[in-house]
């Protein structure tokens, strides 16, 4: 009334008041994004450890498999080795038995036995078997047993039945 200007309307919102609610909105903003932020990382953090949980118990499982695989597989190897290490040494021992047999004597069929050897031949004559065939065999078996059959044409058709005594066999196994 007594004032030479006119009032003028006064407003809350001053620029002191708009720029410390400017400033409040944008620290509020910044927090609860930071947060809603923390919030999404914490989840994701979870679910990625849960995934990798369960991969680790995957390969945990596959580990198992492969170990158990492993040693299959390693035992047939050690199975085919002994085969083939077997075969190595029956194969040696049929040429050393045929090695063994003179040219006058003819093996017709030899059967080789777990402790011994049966080996049945024609031979011209006794004297031949015994000195060319039957003392190699005498020295390498202990029991030798042998039979003789008369042919037609006056060769002898024989039966030798040769055996490693088991006491002897022990004796050579452990020397």
């Amino acid at each position: 009334m007594y004032s030479y200007i006119k009032p003028h309307k006064k407003s809350p919102f001053t620029k002191d008041v708009i720029l410390i609610v400017t400033f409040f909105s944008i620290s509020f903003f910044m927090l609860f994004s930071t947060y809603g932020f923390l919030l999404y990382k914490d989840y994701k953090f979870k679910k990625d450890i849960n995934m990798y949980q369960k991969q680790q118990q995957e390969l945990a499982i596959n580990i198992e498999n492969m170990k158990k695989s492993i040693k299959s597989i390693e035992e047939d190897a050690n199975f085919a080795q002994k085969i083939y290490t077997t075969n190595g040494v029956l194969k040696d021992s049929i040429a050393n038995l045929f090695d063994l047999v003179p040219d006058h004597i003819t093996l017709s069929k030899a059967q080789i036995l777990k402790n011994g050897l049966i080996l049945y031949g024609v031979t011209p004559n006794k004297e031949v078997y015994e000195y060319m065939l039957e003392a190699p065999l005498k020295s390498i078996f202990t029991k030798t047993y042998t039979s003789f059959f008369q042919l037609e044409n006056g060769w002898l058709r024989f039966v030798s039945t040769n055996y490693l005594d088991q006491n002897s066999e022990e004796y050579v196994n452990e020397n």
